[in-house]
Order: C-alpha cells, then sequence, then structure tokens
C-alpha cells in the first residue's frame, strides 16, 4: 500500500492540536496499563495495523503478557482482567462503536469503580485513540 497525505507536512496545525491531546492524555491519572489497554483495544476494532502494532509494542516495554495481548479481543471469555480494566474494555468498546452509545449499565458499573475524574480520561483517552486511528486508516500510514 502506498502511504496517502501526510497530515505532520500540509496540516501541522491539525497535527499539532493531535499531540495536545496527547500531551494532556500524558498529564492524567490513568494508569498506563489502562491506557494501553484502551488504545490496543479501540485500534482492533477499528483494525488500525498501524496503532495496533505501536501500542502492542508498548504494552510488552511495559511489560504486559502476550497472553493478555493476545487475548484482549476476547476479554469478557477470560478472568485474565480486573474488575477495573473489564470495566474500561466496557467503555472502549462502547464508546468506539458509538452508534450503540455507552450504556447505562456500562457507565454505572464504571461508576462503582472510578471517580468522575478518571471516567472523563477514559472517555478522553478513548476518544484521542479513536481520532488516531482514523487518521492512520485514512492516510496508510505504513508499519515499520
Amino acid at each position: 500500500m502506498e502511504t496517502r497525505v501526510n497530515i505532520l507536512q500540509t496540516q501541522p496545525e491539525a497535527y499539532k492540536a493531535m499531540m495536545g491531546l496527547e500531551k494532556y492524555i500524558a498529564a492524567t491519572s490513568l494508569n498506563p496499563t489502562h491506557k494501553e489497554l484502551i488504545k490496543i483495544r479501540a485500534s482492533q476494532i477499528n483494525g488500525c495495523a498501524f496503532c495496533i502494532d505501536m501500542h502492542t509494542k508498548d504494552a510488552r516495554k511495559m511489560g504486559e503478557t502476550e497472553q493478555r495481548i493476545y487475548l484482549l479481543n476476547a476479554w469478557r471469555e477470560t478472568t485474565l482482567y480486573t474488575q477495573e480494566e473489564q470495566a474500561i474494555l466496557a467503555m472502549t468498546e462502547e464508546v468506539t462503536l458509538i452508534q450503540k452509545h455507552l450504556s447505562k449499565v456500562t457507565y454505572d458499573n464504571a461508576r462503582k469503580l472510578f471517580d468522575e475524574k478518571y471516567i472523563a480520561e477514559i472517555i478522553m483517552m478513548i476518544t484521542t485513540i479513536n481520532a488516531w486511528n482514523r487518521i492512520a486508516i485514512a492516510t496508510l500510514i505504513p508499519i515499520d
């Protein structure tokens, strides 16, 4: 596949805005494992090979296990993920597939586990990776 438009070169202000979101995400109180699980799961749903490749590598560098990475798309079928991680993965799926909405059940479950600040940070992390997925998919960013 041939790479398409390079957003960084053609629209540097747009790229700068996206990097502003990344700067915000880096400063949140989100657990690093939670961040990577969100990034990988949303990227799997969206079919973003570039982001799946990048974030699985990042997760492994952080100490994430191969087994948890391999089973992420079947997280409901295993006991490898904590209650908090399961709530985050459910939110990630529902926000990524937003036409189904973020259900009251999923949101209420998250409210039992996290405060409003953390929930807001989760939603912003999900929103940010979904934007990056769409940029990578639309521009055909190659995998190194």
